[in-house]
Order: structure tokens, then sequence, then C-alpha cells
């Protein structure tokens, strides 16, 4: 479990609405970022036929088969088998590739501020810091180990900016620990923003605290026992849960890991994963009643998810109706072989290839 002592953190950061080229742990531009509530997607050229890599195939009307209204039926009853077989395909492939979540990604103002609260107050480790100065960017990686079998934080500095916002969107992020109570005393004692005290969770039994980072990134502290993963949680907000919960057991291969409604405080929580909540990091997607639209900010980034082929990955995400962002293929320069996409509300998620991530580490 997590001992909140004396160790070092860091997170990488991301856009704000400013120009700029700063990029991700992967090299993944960073590019001219506005929010808003609307989003413009340009999909670059795909480099492999669009649908070819699970089987689906246009139909070809096929001659003096139509029906009284002139439409060749035979050909719209092969392209809807055609879509469902290649629906099945995806489906199956996308539960035997091996994913895992990497590395969340997000902007801050200070990145020497917040390493030290998070190594000081939260007890992560710097793992590593990269600056890249003829993009004008700062990155820093951040956790509670190794990034080739651990979920990291990466922040992102970009110069000269020193404050972003953060929006309705995004929720916060869920620590591990061993003692809640003791782990607030110490935050206190280093100057840190509790902004909701040691208890337990309103209708259960769990133990957690709320705490603000120096750049009002929220973090929820859980008591556990020990576990293998203490940077465990992600939460973000969605207008639609069961649309959401489809999309990301079906583009993304994650498991429903459990579903709670809390009619009282009228909001409901699904917990979306690759492996149990008490060993794995888990997406923790909220909806509030009646709530179908929030801003997302200029601050969070983006989630990275390791796949075995980045082209299967792409074609899935756009079968089970997500948006494609950056077209699968290797980054300029160091060939590491990524995609990018918008799940329905509009959350970013980059795909790393496997193989080229552990090589990146090297």
């Amino acid at each position: 479990m997590v001992r909140i002592i004396s160790m070092a953190s860091s997170i990488r950061p991301s856009l704000s609405t400013f120009r700029f080229s700063s990029s991700s742990r992967f090299g993944l531009p960073l590019s001219s970022f506005t929010p808003s509530r609307n989003l413009v997607f340009s999909p670059l050229a795909s480099a492999v036929p669009q649908s070819q890599l699970f089987g689906l195939r246009a139909a070809k009307p096929l001659r003096g088969d139509v029906n009284s209204t002139g439409v060749a039926s035979s050909a719209g009853n092969a392209a809807q088998a055609s879509t469902s077989a290649a629906h099945e395909s995806a489906l199956e492939w996308v539960k035997k590739d091996k994913r895992r979540m990497l590395h969340v990604v997000y902007r801050v103002g200070d990145l020497d501020r917040t390493i030290k609260f998070y190594t000081e107050c939260l007890g992560m480790k710097l793992l590593r810091k990269r600056d890249i100065p003829e993009e004008k960017y700062t990155n820093a990686f951040l956790g509670y180990g190794p990034e080739d079998s651990h979920f990291v934080i990466e922040l992102t500095y970009n110069y000269g900016v020193d404050k972003y916002d953060i929006g309705t969107g995004f929720g916060h992020f869920g620590i591990a620990v061993d003692d809640v109570a003791k782990t607030v005393e110490l935050i206190k004692a280093k100057g840190g923003k509790v902004t909701r005290e040691p208890g337990p969770v309103k209708g259960g039994n769990t133990v957690i605290a709320f705490i603000e980072d120096p750049d009002g990134y929220k973090f929820e502290l859980l008591e556990r026992g020990p576990t293998p993963e203490p940077l465990c949680q992600v939460m973000l907000r969605v207008g639609d849960l069961d649309r959401s919960i489809n999309f990301y057991e079906q583009a993304f291969g994650m498991e429903l890991l459990r579903k709670r409604d809390n009619p009282e405080y009228k909001y409901t929580i699904a917990m979306m994963g690759y492996g149990p909540e008490d060993k794995n990091v888990v997406l923790e997607l909220t909806y509030n009643y009646g709530v179908t639209d929030y801003d997302k900010g200029n601050a969070y980034a983006q989630i990275a998810i390791g796949t075995d082929d980045v082209y299967k990955t792409a074609e899935a995400i756009k079968l089970f109706g997500g948006k494609v962002t950056r077209e699968p293929g290797p980054l300029p320069g160091i060939n590491t072989k990524i995609t990018a996409c918008l799940d329905p509300d509009g959350w970013k998620t980059v795909f790393v290839d496997n193989v080229d991530f552990l090589k990146e580490l090297e």
C-alpha cells in the first residue's frame, strides 16, 4: 500500500488556448487547442482501408436482383451481413488484445511546484523528466512504480503558461492509501488544501477524503489494503452512461466492473477497466441526473492505453461509433505507432503499440 511520505511523482503537460507544440511521452503533438463544447473532427487519411481489417466489404448489386422499388435487395442483405460479421470479428479481437492503461496526461502551471507536492504529500516518485526547448514544453512522469508495469501521471508544462481551465467535465484522480486520516494530516502540514475531511463515503463504508493540488486538480484518497496499483482511478463525467458503457466495452475492450445508482444524490457511476479494482487502475464514469453536456476546459488532456495493433484498434473504434482524430501509424522521428480517438462525450484517448512503448522506455 502507498505510504504517504516524501517520494516523487510527475504529471505530463497539456495544451491550453495558446498555440503550443508540446507533445506527450510518445511525441504526440499538443497542437493548438481552444476549449469549447463544440468539437471539430478532422481525421487524417487512413493508412489502412476502412473496415477491411475485420472483413467488411462493400456489397455489389446483383444483376437482375431488384425489388419493386428498384433497390438491389440482395446487395443490401449482403452488406448487412458483412457489417454484422465485421462487428463480431472486431469484438472478438478487442477482447483478446493485450491492453493496459499506461498513463494520464494533463497540464500544470508550475512543474517544480507540482512535482514537490506530489512527491512530498502524495508519496509519488519522479520517474523521469524531459525538456524540449525547441517545442517550448517540459514533461515530468510521476507514479508509484515503473512505467512498464504501473499507471503513471504525465505532467506537461508549456513555457510561459501558468494557469489552465479544468472545466466541469473532469472529476478527480483516485489514490489508494493505508490510512486516509494520517495522509490528510501530512497534506495539511505541508500546506495542502483539503476539500473533504476523512469519513465514510456517502451511502457506503469506505473511508475517503478529497484534496486539491496546486493547480486545482482534485484527488480522492481511498482507504484500502495493500495494492499493486495505488494510482487507481480517473473520474470523468459523461452525458449518457449506458452509451459510454457500451462504447468502452466494445471499442476499448474494457469490462464493466460495477455500477451503482445513488438516487438520493442524483448520480450514477460505472467502473470500467481491464481487471479488478483492487489490483488495477479503473475509469470511473459519472452520470449526473439530467446533465448531458460538460465544459472540458483546456487542462486535462487524455489517457494512454497500450495495444498490440493500433491499426485494428482504430478500425474497431470506427466500427463502434468513435471518432479517430489521429489515424494509426508511426510518429515521425521515433517510429512509435499510435492512434488517437474521442469517445461519444469527446474525451480523448491515445492507443500506443505495446512493443514500441517498451522500446521507448529502454
